[in-house]
């Protein structure tokens, strides 16, 4: 991928992995491998088998998002330091997104800074969360609370892994997908009406596109903005309202099907300025439903959605701010709205 300064594997196997590093010059240090008890079985003996000769170890956390928050991190550290690593040595997320964003930001502060490497095993983390370098861990509740921006070493996505993924998070991963081709590539939003049914029964040629152009239009938007100061803000479309029910949700929510909410509810506030029009969103709200994603959550009150979203980290001054479509395939940030009209977008998506 050219706008990166680091390359992005696309793969149908794990064979090229120990290439991969010895390509970017860590075949010299110790390597931890950080992945949940469910991606390890799968798949940890066949990578630690094709890093062979980099004797990986391995810190292995219990599934799901409670698992990102800083007690978890203190024993990757624990691992880190029984295992002797040092400023050679490389952190290696195998798994989805909380195994990247906790391999990431432990490699971005342990010896203030260790290489990390992003292997992502969900289709969420290879459409979205392994590129860019957003690293981080829940506090208090809040999402992403405490993080870093800290780029990876290199992206190695092995299209196969899809195969064994949960529909839940296969759906999780089509939400983010879709919110690309929404905010920067209509061509992208056509090929997913044309294809849906190809997407959706996994066919590995229609996923490779999905991924390529999901992580194309992400990589070019992040060599941009890599600190999110401007326009990488348009990538947190959907996430305002989003992060907002995930967070009342306690994290019971898949974060896919959160941003699947969020951008129904943005994009109806969009309808209301006038950007967008009734038939754009029905046909996201339908796409969505085809693969198996919510249009609507239950047991939230509207205003305390509202609440929530006051904690997000792109308000400015105590005003919300959020990202919206003023047309189809393209997205403007930094939005701010008054709160009957953001109330009236959170109906939308409330029973």
């Amino acid at each position: 991928m050219e706008s990166l300064d680091y390359p992005i594997y696309f793969k149908g196997s794990f064979d090229g992995l120990a290439g991969a590093f010895t390509a970017a010059g860590l075949n010299g240090g110790r390597v931890c491998l950080i992945t949940d008890r469910n991606v390890s079985e799968l798949y940890l003996d066949e990578v630690r088998n094709k890093l062979a000769a980099l004797n990986a170890e391995a810190f292995i956390f219990t599934p799901g998002e409670e698992s990102k928050n800083l007690d978890v991190i203190r024993q990757i550290y624990d691992c880190f330091t029984h295992a002797r690593m040092d400023r050679s040595s490389v952190a290696a997320a195998l798994g989805g997104g909380v195994a990247g964003d906790m391999a990431g930001f432990a490699a971005a502060t342990f010896m203030r800074g260790i290489k990390y490497v992003q292997i992502p095993t969900t289709l969420l983390a290879q459409v979205d969360s392994s590129v860019g370098g957003k690293t981080g861990v829940d506090v208090g509740g809040r999402k992403n609370l405490v993080g870093a921006f800290y780029q990876p070493a290199f992206v190695y996505i092995n299209i196969s892994v899809l195969d064994t993924l949960p529909p839940e998070q296969f759906a999780s991963g089509m939400a983010e997908a879709i919110k690309t081709a929404l905010i920067a590539d209509k061509g992208f939003y056509r090929m997913f009406l044309a294809n849906k049914q190809l997407i959706k029964n996994r066919d590995r040629s229609a996923l490779l596109e999905v991924v390529k152009r999901s992580c194309r239009v992400k990589a070019s938007v992040v060599a941009e903005d890599e600190k999110e100061e401007g326009l990488r803000g348009i990538l947190n479309f959907g996430h305002t309202f989003g992060h907002a029910v995930e967070s009342l949700s306690r994290f019971t929510l898949p974060h896919g099907h959160c941003v699947a909410l969020g951008i129904l509810a943005a994009m109806r506030l969009s309808l209301e300025r006038g950007w967008i029009n009734e038939t754009y969103v029905d046909s996201v709200r339908e796409l969505f439903e085809y693969f198996s994603l919510p249009v609507k959550v239950k047991g939230l009150e509207p205003e305390a959605i509202l609440d929530q979203m006051a904690f997000d980290k792109k308000n400015k001054n105590g005003e919300i701010r959020m990202v919206l479509l003023k047309a189809a395939g393209k997205a403007v940030f930094n939005q701010s709205a008054g709160k009957e009209s953001i109330l009236k977008a959170i109906k939308y998506i409330t029973d």
